[in-house]
């Protein structure tokens, strides 16, 4: 298991490369806005489109993604050993119309220890059971 910082974000291609963006880098990235629900109360979290991340991470979609691509699936690992997976398709604009972020603020502020620095929120899900706290690596998987 990769040892992350708290304030650092892994991201893994399927072969396996990782490359590890900071908090600055990712502050810097842009950033989208999405109102929820999170049990049952309102929330607007910002953060960063996991698409836009991985292209940070060199793994590209669009166009690139069809055939055994397809087969690709993202697990979103936390520091806690909490894991969910997304269809990577799930994760591009060329494919769905939702944007999946991580998020690292909270109605206009920081995430909190108990939620952040970074937090897995993925808008449309009628339950929030794969919106993972305190996430630390992005692990892109070929499925055979």
């Amino acid at each position: 298991m990769p040892i992350v910082s708290a304030q650092t974000l892994q991201i893994i291609n399927a072969e396996g490369h990782a490359t590890t963006l900071t908090a600055a880098q990712i502050a810097s990235a842009a950033h989208v806005g999405v109102d929820v629900r999170d049990h049952d109360s309102p929330a607007r979290f910002e953060g960063v489109p996991v698409s836009t991340l991985l292209s940070l991470a060199g793994i590209q979609l669009g166009d690139s993604l069809r055939g055994p691509r397809l087969a690709e699936v993202l697990l979103v690992e936390a520091s806690d050993g909490y894991k969910v997976a997304f269809a990577l398709a799930e994760l591009d604009p060329a494919f769905a119309v939702r944007e999946i972020v991580v998020a690292d603020k909270r109605d206009g502020k920081p995430l909190d220890l108990r939620e952040g620095p970074l937090r897995i929120v993925a808008p449309g899900d009628k339950r929030p059971a794969r919106w993972g706290r305190q996430v630390t690596t992005l692990r892109v998987i070929a499925l055979k």
